[in-house]
C-alpha cells in the first residue's frame, strides 16, 4: 500500500455522501445530459460508491436495469438500503474482475472512480468486456491536476502549508492522468476511441462549519488524513483553512472531465 493510498478511507456510506456523494449527484445529471443515452438500456456502474450515478441513471436515463458494483461493503450496504426501485441493485466487486458475463450490458459507466482503480487500463478493458457490441462506454473524474475540485485543492494546499509531506497526498499529484490528454491516452491503451469534455459546477458552503464538517467524518482521502492527525495538528489545519477561505459564503469550482466511447468488439 502506498503512503498516499493508506489515507483513502472507503467505508461509511453516510459519511462519504456528505463529503463527495452530493457533489457527484450534481455532476452526474450534467454527465447524462452530455451522454444522451438511449432508453431501455441495461447499465453497469463500476466503482458505484454510495450510488450517486446509479440513482441518477435511474432518474434521468429510463434504464431497464442498473447494477452498481463497488469493493466497499459499507458503500454497497448504504446504496442497497436506499435503493427502492427493483431495477436498481448493488453488489460487491472489483473493477478488474466485474461480476458480469461477456457482452451482458448495453452501457458501462463509472463516476469519480476510474483514477482510484488499482489498474485503470484493466478496469476500462473489463468494462469493454461486459458491454455488448456498439454499447456505450463512459466515465467522469474530477480535474484534480487543474484544481478543478476546489474544496479538495484548498484542503491539501492548507495541509501542505503546515505539513510538507501532505503535498504527496494531494489528488492533483497522485492522479496526473485526470487531464484531457491523460484520459485520452488511458483510453487508447484500453482500446477506446473516446471523446472528452468538461463539466463545470460550483460547490457552495454557507459557512466554514458546513465546509469543515465532512472532513471530520473519515470517508475519502482528505477525511482519512484528518482522522489520523492528533488534536493539535487538526486544529492547526482547521485554522489555516478558515484563514484561507473565510467564515461565510464559500464558493469553489467543481470541474470534471467526462469521457465516452462506443464498444467496438465483435
Amino acid at each position: 500500500m502506498s503512503k498516499a493510498s493508506k489515507f483513502d478511507q472507503w467505508a461509511a456510506g453516510d459519511a462519504y455522501e456528505s463529503y463527495m456523494g452530493r457533489w457527484s449527484r450534481q455532476v452526474a445529471r450534467d454527465f447524462l445530459d452530455w451522454l444522451k443515452p438511449e432508453a431501455g438500456a441495461d447499465w453497469i456502474d463500476v466503482g458505484c460508491g454510495t450510488g450517486a450515478l446509479s440513482e441518477t441513471i435511474l432518474e434521468a436515463a429510463q434504464p431497464r436495469s442498473v447494477l452498481g458494483v463497488d469493493p466497499s461493503p459499507g458503500f454497497v450496504g448504504f446504496a442497497n438500503d436506499n435503493a427502492i426501485d427493483p431495477r436498481l441493485r448493488f453488489v460487491e466487486g472489483e473493477a478488474g474482475r466485474l461480476p458480469a458475463d461477456n457482452a451482458s450490458y448495453d452501457a458501462a459507466t463509472s463516476g469519480l472512480a476510474v483514477n482510484f482503480f488499482p489498474d485503470p487500463v484493466a478496469g476500462l478493458r473489463e468494462m469493454t468486456r461486459v458491454v455488448r457490441p456498439g454499447g456505450l462506454l463512459s466515465f467522469y473524474v474530477w480535474d484534480y491536476p487543474g484544481g478543478g475540485m476546489g474544496f479538495i485543492d484548498a484542503f491539501w494546499k492548507a495541509a501542505a502549508s503546515i505539513d510538507a509531506s501532505a503535498s504527496a497526498l494531494n489528488e492533483g499529484t497522485r492522479f496526473p492522468l485526470c487531464t484531457p490528454d491523460g484520459l485520452a491516452s488511458l483510453c487508447t491503451d484500453a482500446g477506446w476511441s473516446c471523446d472528452v469534455a468538461p463539466i463545470q459546477r460550483e460547490t457552495r458552503f454557507s459557512d466554514f462549519g458546513v465546509f469543515w464538517e465532512p472532513f471530520t467524518r473519515g470517508a475519502g482521502p482528505a477525511p482519512g488524513y484528518v482522522a489520523k492527525l492528533d488534536e493539535e495538528d487538526r486544529e492547526k489545519l482547521k485554522s489555516r483553512l478558515r484563514l484561507d477561505l473565510g467564515e461565510t459564503n464559500i464558493v469553489l469550482p467543481a470541474r470534471a472531465w467526462a469521457v465516452k466511447a462506443r464498444c467496438a468488439h465483435a
